[in-house]
């Protein structure tokens, strides 16, 4: 649906005299020639090359700036449906994938744990191809990546990661789109992450280095990123002359740091552990101390939603803070990734 998608956004700003938004947006001009996303599952980033992300992020800008700012109708997906599968609940996922894909004209089916159970009633194999049958993508938030994997393995549609235990792909590609939009680019920024070796910080190291972004990580010890992502994640340093960096020093991460990044301790299925957790993260707030470190033009960044003990106020609600651009740019990145993988 990607393509169908793509050249549908092509025509369209042929017939209106639009050249895009690829002025703004300085990822390059689009590679329509090699990047061939079509059909492709979304599962982790670690399957897309750089260009292909950049290519993801070049068209979300463009569908963001054409209907957001040009107040363009773009009924590109009439007629398409979505399948949402949310073993785990959220705000954004939830409505941003839904009003995303209806604006565009599509029908977003959601199902929660009350009319689906993931290899429970029914095997997974045999969902996959109920869901295949009826929609035309399934956007999944799942509790394991290996459900995923499989969903992706036996359906004949694309399949998206809503979320799971050890990727949030679509998450990262908002953050990226808001941080282009912030320093025009993304080559040679520094990103501090300070706080779990969680599903967002393994996205992100699947992808970072690709955009020539260093990446500096302070985790408590015990909470360390997954050994084989980071191992993957210091070969994509290599191959791309990026800076990989781990520490268990949040001051360490943040020095010199353009993006100051956490998110919650305590995901949802680790509540029995929330006392545990609480302790071995004292001293990973970001604060204004956290701050002083970083660079000059620093700017902050939570994938929502925020308790105070992981971020204080003063930081939270400043305006180095990214946080609310970040979460609007989750609609127009889901857009792109719902209707096109």
């Amino acid at each position: 649906m990607l393509f169908h998608l793509r050249t549908l956004l092509n025509n369209a700003a042929l017939r209106n005299g639009h050249n895009f938004v690829v002025r703004n947006f300085r990822c390059g001009q689009p590679l329509q020639n090699k990047v061939q996303l079509k059909g492709r599952d979304l599962l982790t980033l670690k399957n897309f090359t750089g260009e292909e992300i950049k290519y993801m992020l070049w068209l979300s800008a463009d569908l963001k700036f054409r209907i957001k700012q040009k107040g363009e109708y773009l009924p590109l997906l009439q007629g398409k449906s979505l399948g949402m599968i949310f073993e785990k609940r959220s705000t954004r996922t939830r409505l941003s994938t839904e009003t995303g894909f209806a604006l565009l004209g599509g029908h977003p089916c959601f199902l929660t744990t009350d009319d689906i159970h993931l290899g429970v009633n029914e095997s997974l194999t045999d969902t996959a191809r109920v869901l295949s049958s009826m929609t035309d993508a399934v956007l999944a938030r799942v509790y394991k990546q290996s459900d995923l994997d499989l969903l992706a393995k036996e359906a004949s549609i694309p399949i998206v990661n809503g979320l799971s235990d050890l990727y949030h792909p679509i998450q990262i590609l908002a953050d990226y789109l808001t941080l282009q939009e912030h320093y025009s680019s993304l080559k040679g920024l520094t990103l501090s992450w300070i706080g779990d070796g969680n599903n967002i910080l393994h996205s992100i190291m699947m992808s970072a280095a690709k955009f020539g972004m260093h990446l500096q990580v302070a985790t408590p010890k015990g909470y360390e990123p997954d050994p084989s992502i980071t191992k993957m994640a210091e070969q994509y340093a290599k191959e791309n002359g990026t800076k990989l960096s781990l520490t268990n020093d949040p001051l360490e991460a943040a020095c010199g740091g353009n993006v100051l990044i956490t998110d919650t301790w305590i995901s949802m299925g680790q509540e029995e552990e929330k006392k545990k957790r609480l302790q071995a993260f004292q001293g990973y707030q970001v604060t204004m101390k956290t701050a002083k470190v970083a660079a000059p033009d620093w700017t902050f960044l939570h994938c929502l939603p925020r308790k105070p003990e992981e971020v204080d106020d003063e930081v939270f609600y400043s305006p180095r803070s990214l946080v609310f651009p970040e979460a609007e740019n989750r609609k127009w990145t889901i857009m792109l990734t719902a209707s096109g993988h």
